[in-house]
Parts: C-alpha cells; sequence; structure tokens
C-alpha cells in the first residue's frame, strides 16, 4: 500500500554499527537550541542493551499514529505531506499518554517543559544523521526498510558473539584496540564539530 504520506521519511538505525556513543542525542538537543547538550532534551533516544546491541529511537511518522488518537486534549497533529509530529504547546498537559501509546519510543516528554516532543527532522535535514561518527543513522521512507535493518542485525548476532568469544579467548587485543581507537577518533571529530556549533549558537 502506497504511504497516505507522499513525503514521508524518518530516521531509521542500523544496530550493527550504533556504539551507543550517543552524539545524536547531544546533536539534537544543540539543534533545538537547549541551553545545554543534554541527552534528556533529545528527540531521539539511545537504548544500551550490552554488549551487543544498541539502537537509537526516534519518531517514524507513523501511518496510524497512535500518540495522535490516545492524546486526550488533541494536542498532536501530523503535517499533511510528511506525516511529521506537531505538537501544540497550547494544548499538549504532559499527560504521557502519547509516550505510552507509541510502540517504536519515538515520543517523550521534555524533562524541563513537560511537554511532548517528537522528532520534526530538521527541516529536512536531521542534525542526528548528521554527526553520527559510525553513519549508524540514515532517512528511509518506510517501516519494512527500518525493520529489516533490525532484523538482519538479530540474525547476525550468534556469529559476531563467536568473534567476540575468539578474541577474548585468543588475546587477539591488537586488531581490537586499532578498532577502538579509530573509533575513538570520530567520536572526538564529530564532538568537537559539535561544540564548535554549540559555541557559535549560543554567540548569535
Amino acid at each position: 500500500m502506497p504511504s497516505k504520506f507522499t513525503e514521508r521519511k524518518f530516521v531509521s538505525v542500523d544496530p550493527s554499527k550504533c556504539t551507543g556513543c550517543g552524539i545524536c542525542e547531544y546533536a539534537c538537543s544543540v539543534e533545538k537550541g537547549e541551553s545545554a547538550m543534554n541527552p534528556l532534551r533529545s528527540r531521539i533516544r539511545v537504548v544500551r542493551m550490552k554488549p551487543l546491541f544498541n539502537v537509537a529511537l526516534a519518531c517514524r511518522a507513523c501511518e496510524d499514529a497512535k500518540c495522535v488518537t490516545a492524546c486526550p486534549e488533541k494536542a498532536l497533529s501530523q503535517a499533511e505531506k510528511t506525516g511529521v509530529i506537531m505538537v501544540s504547546d497550547k494544548k499538549c498537559k504532559g499527560c504521557d499518554w502519547c509516550v505510552q501509546a507509541c510502540p517504536h519510543g519515538g515520543i517523550s516528554i521534555h524533562s524541563d517543559t513537560g511537554l511532548a516532543v517528537a522528532c520534526d527532522l530538521c527541516s529536512g535535514t536531521p542534525q542526528c544523521v548528521e554527526f553520527c561518527p559510525e553513519e549508524a543513522l540514515e532517512l528511509v521512507a518506510s517501516d519494512d526498510a527500518a525493520e529489516k535493518r533490525v532484523t538482519d542485525t538479530i540474525t547476525n548476532l550468534p556469529q559476531e558473539t563467536e568473534r567476540i568469544a575468539t578474541i577474548v579467548k585468543n588475546k587477539d587485543w591488537k586488531p581490537v584496540l586499532a578498532e577502538a581507537e579509530k573509533r575513538s577518533e570520530k567520536v572526538t571529530d564529530k564532538l568537537e564539530a559539535l561544540n564548535k556549533k554549540a559555541q557559535t549558537k549560543k554567540h548569535k
């Protein structure tokens, strides 16, 4: 069935690439003009399921958005073309019914305002995607595309577990440490760029 939202897209994670670094959360809070880089104020949330599985959850702009129908104040609606969830701050009471209704963990209550917040795709260029050091996030247009990334990761978990067990058994740390160093460098680069952006926003 074709989507009723002709331009529907949402942020999807590839768990096989996600390291749980949380930079996407910081990037989101900076982009939304928060007073500090704070994961609690982010529209995307990282869930760390140690040791092999991490996911980042964001609004999927669902075809049948349960958050919208669950809201007793009718504070939530969807953009006609994209399906992006819009929250009326005047109507929202922070009851969290929308949070409970969402099957994807894609909506939350802002830690300061007490109002519902959801990903709005940053006007088409999600900063979480831009700043992810592992390129684990991307925009997709269907639930099937998002679910496939998760399913593929789960399918490969036994093989990945065996690989890690072999490394530990053989104490073959050099390749692992080299990989970790490369990841650390990418994280550092992204954090420095993000901090620079935050400082620029602060002085505007």
